[in-house]
Order: structure tokens, then sequence, then C-alpha cells
């Protein structure tokens, strides 16, 4: 019999002919939110009581808070304290619909709900647990942009109440959960940022080299540079011509793409610059200069377009899509283009000045040797279906597999 059998058997044991009540989550708790002192006002802030924000509550325990309020920041505002074991729920704002514990006595602003249960009714880790799973269903019942929510809402979310004891022991297996899941992820994110080091290490050491190792050219002498037009968001459609937006390229692609995540109508495609297999799509713009020349590789069967923030390289027969990509990740091409970035909050390298970038050239066969050993750390430092960062992802999926077969009563 293996594991997870033998765990869903010892689950079945636990429940069996247990009695189970629904209750709304204001019957069995009192349901507080907080309050934000005056802004500006030096005496308020900067002083030794916690202060609790949403973009500070994740699913886990908190232990302390960004920003300290003094005494009269508490005064001043409808924040209050409240001990330690609240379950939160963040009710406004990105975060919404998330929860937290706090592990010490703090005060919290007005956008969250806090959570003081009946001790002889509840198990506050065991209600943090079912809310947690229920993290997609408590956004849902937002409205507005931002999905908000409010403490009434909250009030009539209805909670399965099993006998104190049972709770405390699902509490308790859950815990033992999360928290090897938490060591685990935190291993192995440790190794994957040592895999990172090294892999950035290697990759400066292959793209380095001495004056006369190599030939020196412009990017503009290695291929075509093309500046892109048009191609908002709203352009997108769920089927039709491929199609690479900007904002991809630092926040979705990888050194290369197969497949692009958005397409465009067929009409809208013919007003735009095209990519071809093996062609480089460059990011122009950003708010930082990290992310301005940041590069994909489109390696897809069908032809591609692209939009405006974007240039286009076609390389020639002296240079390689990929190696250039490479390339465009080392810490010498970063100071290339800082040399010719523009603006301040909007930073902007142009599609001419990208051409006068200045890289090596070595022969095709050492490009085509450096892109295949980049390949290998390229995989296992970033790839989503292999290596660590799907290790990760597993061992999430692990720990949300048993919360669900825990905490899945049967209203009837």
């Amino acid at each position: 019999m293996n594991d997870r059998l033998k765990m869903q058997n010892n689950f079945v044991k636990l429940l069996n002919n247990t009695v189970v009540e629904w209750k709304a989550l204001g019957e069995i708790s009192k349901i507080s939110s907080g309050g934000t002192p005056k802004t500006n006002i030096s005496e308020y802030y900067g002083g030794d009581i916690p202060w609790l924000r949403t973009q500070e509550i994740n699913f886990g325990n908190i232990w302390d808070t960004g920003v300290k309020i003094t005494e009269k920041g508490v005064k001043n505002s409808s924040a209050k304290w409240i001990p330690q074991n609240c379950v939160i729920i963040a009710m406004y704002g990105a975060t919404v619909g998330k929860v937290g514990i706090n592990k010490i006595p703090m005060t919290t602003n007005q956008a969250c709900a806090n959570i003081n249960l009946d001790k002889n009714i509840a198990d506050y880790s065991y209600i943090f647990h079912f809310l947690s799973n229920k993290y997609t269903y408590i956004k849902s019942l937002g409205a507005g942009s931002q999905t908000n929510i409010n403490a009434q809402i909250i009030k009539k979310i209805e909670i399965p109440i099993p006998p104190l004891h049972i709770q405390t022991e699902i509490a308790r297996i859950l815990d033992t959960f999360a928290e090897l899941t938490a060591e685990l992820t935190a291993e192995l994110t440790a190794e994957l940022t040592i895999r990172k080091k090294q892999y950035n290490y290697y990759r400066d050491k292959l793209l380095s080299f001495k004056d006369d190792e190599v030939e020196w050219k412009a990017l503009g002498e290695v291929g075509e540079l093309i500046r892109g037009n048009g191609l908002q968001k709203k352009d997108f459609t769920e089927t039709g011509i491929p199609a690479i937006h900007y904002g991809q390229i630092y926040t979705y692609y990888g050194t290369f793409a197969t497949e692009t995540k958005s397409f465009v109508s067929a009409e809208l495609a013919k007003k735009l610059k095209k990519v071809g297999f093996g062609d480089v799509v460059i990011t122009n713009t950003s708010e930082n200069i990290e992310d301005v020349g940041k590069a994909v590789v489109y390696l897809g069967k069908r032809q591609a377009v692209t939009g405006g923030h974007a240039t286009i390289f076609k390389p020639n027969k002296n240079i390689l899509g990929k190696y250039f990509a490479y390339f465009t990740q080392t810490s010498m091409f970063a100071n290339e283009k800082r040399k010719y970035a523009k603006g301040t909050k909007v930073i902007d390298v142009s599609a001419t000045d990208m051409s006068k970038i200045i890289i090596p050239i070595p022969p095709l066969k050492e490009q085509a040797r450096i892109v295949e050993i980049l390949d290998k750390f390229d995989t296992l430092t970033n790839s989503i279906t292999e290596g660590l960062p799907r290790e990760i992802e597993l061992r999430q999926k692990q720990y949300e597999y048993y919360r669900n077969l825990l905490l899945d009563f049967p209203k009837d």
C-alpha cells in the first residue's frame, strides 16, 4: 500500500462518524478591521508598535511588520491592538483573499479583517488552513477592479466545525505538511539560487573574450534592426497570428520561445512588424534599466509579429540569434546599453542606439558550442517543467492535495 493510500485511510478513520456543523464565521468569532494614521505626520510613524498592511499577508505566520507606528498613531486612527493568533484576511488590493496568522500582538490597517476566534469552538490553525484552501472562492466574492471584499462578506463565510479535538488534529497534520513544505522549498530555493549564480558565472565566463581573441562588431554590422509598431494588450485574441508583446519578454519568456503566449487577428498582423524563425525580439523600453535590452529568440514554425517598445534583430550569417540572446544577459551587455539609455521614469534605448552596441563575434562553430553549454544550464536553472522549480511546485501541490482531502466536508 503506497503512502498516499495509507494517509487517506488514516484520514477516513479520523473523520469516521464525526458530526460536522456548518457555521458562519461571524458566529464563531469577533471580526474587526484596523485603521491607518494620517500620512506625513512623523509623530505617528517610526514607533515600536507593529502595524500590518495587506501586502505583508501571504498564507503563513506573521512575526513582524515592515512599518511601526507610535501610540499617538494608534489613537489617531481606528487601529486597535489584536491578540496573537488571530486569523487575518486581506480585504483590498493585490493580495485580497490571502490569509495569515499574527504570532505576536499587533495593529493592522483598515484593509485587514482581524478574526478573533472563540477558542471553545474553533482552532485558529484549523480555520487558517480552511480559509487558505478557499482563497479563490473568497477572492471571487469581491467587487471592483481589484475585487475588494469587506468584513460583512467575511462574516457570512461558512465554515465546517467538527469537534474541537478533530480540528486540532487536522491542524496538526496540515501544520506539519506546511512546515515540511516550507523547509523543502527553502532548501530547494537555496539550491536554485546557487545554480543561478553558477549559471551566471559560467555564462559571463563563456561570453568574455580578450580584444585579440575575436572580432568586435557593432550590432548593426551583424544583422538588421527593425523597430516595432502598434500592438496593445487589448489587441490580443484567443487564436490567430502569434504575437510577442514587449512586456512579456521580461515577465513571461525565457531565452527562447517556440510558441507565443498571445495572438492577434490576421487583419492587425498585416500592420505589424514580422518576426521570423531565429529572429531576436529585444525590449527597448521599461521603467528600469535592467529590463531594457532583454531578449527572446523566436524559434516558432509560424511567422509571428511584434509591436512598439520592441526591436526585431534579424541576424546575418555571421551570428547565431541564440548566441546574441545569451549575450544580452551578460554584465558586458548591461554596461554597453547603459551608454545609450535615455529617460528617468521611463528608460528607452532606441533601435538606432541599440545597433551601436559592440559585441564579440567568435566563429560560428564556437558560438554553437557556447549556445549548447548555456542551453543545458538554462534548462536546469529556469525551466518550470524540469529541475528545481518544478520540484518546488510539486511540493506545494502535495501540501494542497492533503489540505483538500482533510477539509472536504460535505454540507449534508
